[in-house]
């Protein structure tokens, strides 16, 4: 698509842009699009609608490209990697953390696991638990806590064409890059696991056209990477046919999840051999051989997943801390950073620094009105000037109750009503804006 021409959009589609999630405080590893810099020109000649007429989806009119060019980068710096030489490695993430980590490690883009997000976020197995609406909502979050593009686990697009339409819709505005698809049926489970079953050649390729019908309504970059379960539910050859024809149908990427051998990975990168293929690591003792990155290289991956790394050292660290904690022990110091390294992964002295550009002397606003409030309020005007002292010099305030008039239900008087109410408070707030003292000191009688 070229970012710069005028694009046809829908109402609905219009109106999402000003949700647009990715925003331009994102940066990608290449100059061109560094720091959000990537501006389109806006299209101001908008035509002007009927009297009395209203806007239906079926109806199309010319949308403003700006917000189109600011949601593709993500999509474009994923494309770019995709046009580098050698294979890119991608560790699956699962929440904000977690990607930041990734990106804080130097890897170019990450993906996001649905095996990850189903443990972490319900602490379920990922057999078909996690909803569409979860995986979106946890998938912004992700995408908003980096700057390198994120790949997304779109499952099987949670229902049929149009749901899948639904799905890459949903994951364009959520800010990513690339969304993997596969051909599952329902519910759909981790393609390592026993049992897989897929749908017809007909339904499976015909998702992949609506995915891709969906990119262009939508007028987005995104990168559709199409996944087969085949070779576990049915054959290798039924495997490689769906990859020829996923290619067909205008998929960027070709993933065949769970194969057995070398020779079954390198008769899989042979088909359409002009479309990048992806590799999935499954760590732990899944079913493809663990091979490095030079070896998936000269078989002819563009793209290797990690899965499961970031999950499952997660676990394990989280069980020997406990253990610690349950026999009286704190983790040693080796297992666990610092609270200032913490403090510096998660952004805090980042936090700091740009707080300082807002920083402002605050000073308490009062009402000068009448409060129904038991407490009266007695202070002096703000003439700190006339006797000359500093503006830093704090405020002081003397709050003394009213007597609290309580009444029997019959509505007579309680002769001791109130006079357990009677304190003295002072209260000193500095010009900082922050409470210095607050004292209350019994009256006595």
């Amino acid at each position: 698509m070229n970012p710069s021409s005028a694009v046809m959009a829908t109402r609905d589609q219009a109106l999402s842009f000003s949700n647009n999630p990715f925003s331009q405080a994102h940066s990608f590893p290449f100059p061109s699009f560094k720091n959000g810099s990537f501006v389109l020109p806006i299209n101001t000649q908008t035509r002007k609608p009927k009297p009395n007429t209203l806007f239906t989806a079926s109806k199309r009119f010319q949308a403003i490209t700006a917000c189109l060019g600011e949601r593709n980068l993500p999509a474009k710096a994923l494309r770019q990697i995709l046009e580098l030489p050698g294979v890119h490695q991608g560790p699956a993430c699962f929440d904000g953390l977690s990607a930041k980590l990734v990106e804080r490690a130097g890897f170019q883009y990450c993906f996001t696991s649905g095996f990850s997000v189903s443990a972490a976020r319900l602490g379920l197995p990922d057999t078909g638990f996690v909803s569409y609406g979860e995986m979106l909502d946890q998938g912004q979050q992700i995408t908003e806590a980096v700057s390198i593009p994120v790949i997304g686990d779109g499952d099987n697009g949670y229902g049929n064409a149009m749901n899948v339409k639904r799905t890459v819709k949903g994951y364009i505005r959520a800010g990513f890059a690339g969304i993997i698809l596969e051909d599952q049926v329902s519910p759909k489970a981790c393609g390592h696991t026993k049992g897989r079953k897929v749908v017809s050649r007909e339904e499976a390729v015909m998702k992949i056209r609506a995915a891709v019908d969906a990119r262009e309504e939508t007028g987005s970059d995104i990168v559709i990477v199409a996944r087969t379960d085949s070779r576990q539910a049915l054959s290798l050859e039924e495997a490689l046919w769906r990859s020829r024809a996923f290619a067909d149908a205008g998929a960027d990427v070709l993933f065949i999840d769970a194969l057995a051998s070398r020779e079954e990975m390198k008769a899989f990168c042979e088909v359409s051999p002009f479309v990048p293929k992806m590799a999935n690591m499954l760590e732990g003792g899944g079913k493809t051989p663990i091979l490095n990155p030079i070896e998936l290289e000269e078989i002819g991956y563009k793209l290797v997943a990690y899965p499961l790394s970031l999950i499952g050292v997660s676990i394990r660290a989280m069980q020997d801390s406990l253990i610690a904690l349950k026999g009286g022990r704190i983790p040693p110091p080796g297992s666990m950073p610092s609270f200032e390294e913490m403090k510096e992964i998660l952004g805090f002295n980042d936090y700091y620094e740009e707080e300082k550009r807002y920083a402002t002397r605050t000073y308490p606003v009062y009402s000068d009105r009448v409060s129904s409030s038991p407490y009266s309020i007695q202070r002096a005007q703000d003439d700190s000037e006339q006797r000359g002292q500093s503006p830093q010099d704090p405020v002081v305030e003397v709050i003394t109750p009213d007597v609290y008039n309580n009444y029997r239900a019959d509505g007579s008087r309680d002769p001791f009503s109130g006079i357990w109410s009677r304190t003295l408070r002072v209260r000193i707030t500095g010009r900082d804006g922050f409470e210095k003292l607050d004292v209350r000191i019994p009256a006595l009688f």
